[in-house]
């Protein structure tokens, strides 16, 4: 309410002013001024104070280049060229003003990865070393275990659209949808007070891309940044746009311990297969095994001799038979 007064105020001010001019004119001129302070007062309540500063900076960069290129004409000495910069000195700083302004507020988003962590080899070598996360990785959670071990170099960036995400996943009305929501959340934190790797939060969003994963794809293609996921439909839409990627499964597949036909294991049998009379089980890394003729085994530890194994974008799988 207040608010309004004022600008209330600043009107009648301004009507004032300009009667005192003594023509209608005046009037004129004095309300339109105050109505435009007005404009200006709504729309600095409405902008975000790091969208002013990077305006500020965008057209103070503007004036600088718009000087340097009067500057540059004066060197050249043609006469027609230093007339027509003459004539149209204010619209080109105008235009140059305006130029850097638009840039630095659609780049702002931007400034929070220029650090000295972000390069540290410096241009592009330096964007190659940027990772971006995304949900399925965060919640499964190994991505914590392999920064432990510092085999992950560069910056991680977490998306803003995917913490959004995880915290709409923990408010579920699901429990196991919340429980996963909530791990992922303890994950990110869990990331950010590791002193071994540099995290960074990046609040770019793409409205016009509805999906989560579209998102992730086109903020490692504007970043130049890898994935690390372990959603396979993700890596084969980022492999198609030529975005490399990291997939968690597939490196859990390669430091896996090579098992081969014909090798002997001792296994628990847990549970009954899918297919009549097999026995399930699984090996200390996680991989199945599935047994044939092992349904009558189940809670027992036994004998298995590997027969094949089977290797899938999701994991590995080995079948045996009980051993003799």
């Amino acid at each position: 309410m207040f608010i309004w007064i004022v600008r209330s105020v600043v009107i009648i001010l301004g009507w004032i002013i300009g009667y005192m001019e003594g023509h209608a004119i005046g009037i004129l001129i004095g309300t339109g001024i105050a109505v435009v302070i007005i404009f200006i007062e709504i729309m600095i309540e409405r902008l975000a104070l790091d969208t002013m500063i990077s305006a500020g900076v965008g057209i103070a960069m503007g004036l600088i280049v718009a000087k340097l290129l009067d500057y540059s004409v004066l060197q050249i000495g043609d006469a027609k060229v230093i007339d027509f910069f003459k004539d149209y000195s204010l619209w080109i700083k105008v235009a140059m003003a305006y130029i850097g302004m638009v840039l630095a507020i659609r780049k702002k988003d931007q400034l929070d990865l220029l650090d000295k962590n972000l390069f540290p080899s410096g241009g592009n070598k330096g964007k190659s070393l940027m990772k971006v996360l995304d949900t399925s990785a965060i919640i499964d959670g190994r991505i914590a275990d392999i920064c432990d071990t510092m085999f992950i170099e560069g910056t991680l960036v977490i998306p803003g659209f995917i913490l959004k995400e995880l915290q709409s996943i923990a408010d579920s009305v699901d429990s196991s949808k919340r429980a996963r929501g909530r791990r992922g959340l303890d994950i990110v934190k869990k990331l950010k007070d590791n002193k071994k790797i540099t995290v960074k939060i990046f609040d770019k969003d793409y409205p016009k891309i509805s999906e989560v994963d579209g998102k992730v794809v086109k903020l490692a293609e504007d970043l130049g940044a890898k994935i690390i996921t372990s959603d396979y439909n993700l890596n084969k839409v980022a492999s198609v746009q030529g975005i490399t990627v990291l997939n968690v499964n597939e490196l859990s597949n390669a430091v896996k311990p090579p098992v081969l036909p014909g090798e002997e294991l001792k296994v628990f049998i847990l549970k009954e297969g899918k297919e009549k009379k097999q026995g399930i089980a699984y090996l200390d890394d996680g991989t199945m095994v599935v047994i044939e003729d092992g349904k009558n085994y189940i809670g027992q530890k036994v004998d298995v001799t590997v027969s094949s194994i089977m290797q899938t974008p999701a994991g590995r799988m080995i079948f045996a038979r009980k051993g003799r």
